[in-house]
């Protein structure tokens, strides 16, 4: 079943500080829509009518999802 990730949740932050954060750093704002564009793309291969992924392909991208969600918490703990 797919599970919808809540950033703000995950980084203890609230959307407001996303936002402010996100319109003064260029490669802040870079990142979160790249983590919405492969969190949706974990969450559409997760789904049962989904053309499935291998496992080896789905795990890459969840690895991918994941160093993204770290380069983005560092970006909003500085």
């Amino acid at each position: 079943m797919p599970v919808i990730h809540d950033l703000c949740q995950d980084l203890n932050c609230t959307k407001d500080d996303i936002q402010q954060k996100r319109s003064e750093n260029p490669r802040l704002d870079s990142l979160l829509l790249k983590y919405s564009q492969i969190d949706a793309e974990v969450v559409d291969a997760e789904k049962p009518s989904s053309a499935a992924l291998s496992d080896v392909a789905l795990k890459t991208l969840k690895e991918k999802r994941l160093q993204v969600k770290d380069e983005i918490a560092q970006y909003l703990q500085g």
